[in-house]
């Protein structure tokens, strides 16, 4: 086929991103596909051959390599030729009809919370991963703890806090300690604050009026960080990540041995199986398609909280999802197949 991988963007997961799809290039090659990976928001400026040789001629991969900072949005958008709104660059849209399949590479608000989906259903554009509503759901982590809640899955109690003066002020008054300051559409952790002063939760409010209008404020459950994906509607042995120092931050997240890996997890069979009946019952409540990984939070009497899903789980070499398949005997290669023929399965079916 002629995969084109969407990667990049405008979210503080573009370089993730990036790393993502250089990595699943590589996978579909080695599966005899065409592919090329093109920048959501730069699309093909500098490409030097006719659109039409994209998948003959592809542009070259991006770094696989991920920095330790959130990438700089202002200098992407500033280093952009075509002078637009839109979030598709130049040519991608072009690009996109033009493939048998779109894998979607993309990771955070821009290109996880269902307006590109919505987009390609409208074009009749097939892709990998969740339809627009599924998407838009799991994106905002208020609406997904509430749909979570409403079906009796554990998860730590929260408030959603608009960003005023006024309501600041109370929920620094009232709000008990410690607790986690969260923006709903976050990923890669950009945004999390753990807060167990009230300086803390005074700097995590202010801090958070930089990326969004309201936060999550949320109950702080100590415990062990667990994750557990879910492949083709069956849920793969959770892994427990271990940070070295403080948590599961965006640096703990992507930098090369800062955070021990254990998979399959060491963990209580009971526990072990209450994670996969969760993660596997979001996927469903959801209307999920081809894969998703949840986030648990495993505390002091082996009860796994409930805190978030992941439409489009990062495809890096520190990623988990791919080490979880791993674990059930899928290698990173039939990983990415799988996902390309359970998407098209799904949008054969208008999933």
């Amino acid at each position: 086929m002629n995969v084109l991988v969407l990667a990049g963007g405008l979210s503080m997961e573009r370089n993730v991103s990036f790393s993502s799809g250089a990595m699943v290039c590589e996978a579909l090659r080695r599966k005899g596909h065409n592919v090329a990976l093109v920048d959501l928001y730069l699309g093909l400026e500098g490409y030097e051959h006719p659109i039409s040789e994209l998948f003959r001629l592809p542009p070259p991969l991006p770094d696989k390599n991920i920095k330790e900072e959130a990438p700089d949005l202002d200098a992407v958008r500033a280093a952009r030729r075509l002078k637009s709104d839109s979030l598709f660059g130049e040519g991608v849209l072009a690009a996109c009809q033009m493939a048998d399949v779109v894998f979607n590479g993309l990771h955070g608000e821009c290109g996880e919370d269902g307006r590109i989906q919505a987009a390609f259903d409208m074009m009749g554009i097939p892709y990998t991963g969740s339809g627009y509503l599924g998407s838009a759901i799991a994106m905002d982590k208020n609406y997904t703890k509430s749909l979570a809640a409403a079906e009796g899955i554990l998860t730590p109690h929260w408030r959603t806090v608009r960003l005023t003066e006024r309501d600041i002020a109370q929920v620094e008054e009232s709000e008990p300690l410690p607790c986690v300051v969260k923006i709903p559409n976050g990923g890669s952790s950009v945004g999390v604050f753990i807060c167990h002063t009230g300086e803390e939760l005074h700097a995590a409010l202010r801090e958070s009026c930089r990326y969004a209008d309201r936060v999550l404020v949320e109950q702080y459950i100590e415990g062990r960080d667990f994750f557990c994906g879910v492949l083709e509607g069956e849920s793969l042995p959770p892994i427990e990540v271990i940070p070295k120092s403080g948590f599961y931050d965006y640096k703990n997240k992507y930098v090369a041995g800062a955070s021990l890996e254990v998979c399959p997890a060491q963990v209580d069979g009971k526990a072990e199986a209450q994670m996969r009946s969760a993660a596997r019952r979001i996927h469903e409540l959801l209307g999920l398609t081809a894969y998703s990984r949840s986030d648990f939070v495993l505390d002091k009497e082996d009860r796994p909280w409930f805190l978030e899903v992941n439409t489009l789980p990062g495809m890096t070499d520190t990623s988990l999802l791919p080490q979880e398949a791993a674990a059930a005997g899928v290698d990173y290669d039939t990983l990415c197949q799988k996902i390309i023929d359970a998407s098209l399965e799904a949008r054969r079916e208008k999933k």
